[in-house]
């Protein structure tokens, strides 16, 4: 059985809740990410936060991205998996909540990892790929 662990980003980095959204677009530059998680005070994931989000929800609106912190965007319910779910679960998860990636937590609700469609490119055979972008991705074009 090939689980999440199997196919996930290890490497994946929080945003700070209290940190602003300039310092979460600069990250995301920095790691080459579109998205980052959103972590609290208590290391748990409180959401997740996209460059679509600080274009959209902020700089469109004419916020302030020096002002507002990644939480006062972290709205809605974020979805994860655990790192000993089964891919083909993963990526159900990803198609029925129609999101392109994934956070992967532990059993205390921390950051272990995550799933994007790369990942899922890189690890899955053809069909399931085209399956997945067929029912997520092909949607938003």
């Amino acid at each position: 059985m090939t689980t999440a662990r199997d196919i996930m980003h290890t490497g994946a980095e929080c945003v700070g809740e209290h940190e602003t959204l300039d310092a979460a677009a600069r990250r995301m530059r920095d790691l080459d990410v579109g998205a980052l998680p959103i972590c609290g005070d208590d290391d748990k994931l409180h959401g997740i936060i996209t460059d679509r989000d600080i274009v959209v929800k902020c700089l469109a609106t004419g916020g302030d991205p020096t002002r507002t912190t990644a939480g006062e965007l972290a709205q809605g319910r974020t979805f994860t998996v655990t790192a000993d779910t089964d891919v083909k679960k993963v990526l159900d998860t990803m198609e029925k909540h129609q999101i392109r990636r994934v956070p992967i937590i532990d059993e205390e609700k921390r950051l272990v990892g995550m799933v994007s469609e790369a990942d899922l490119a890189r690890n899955l055979p053809e069909a399931e790929v085209g399956r997945f972008v067929e029912a997520v991705v092909a949607k938003h074009l």
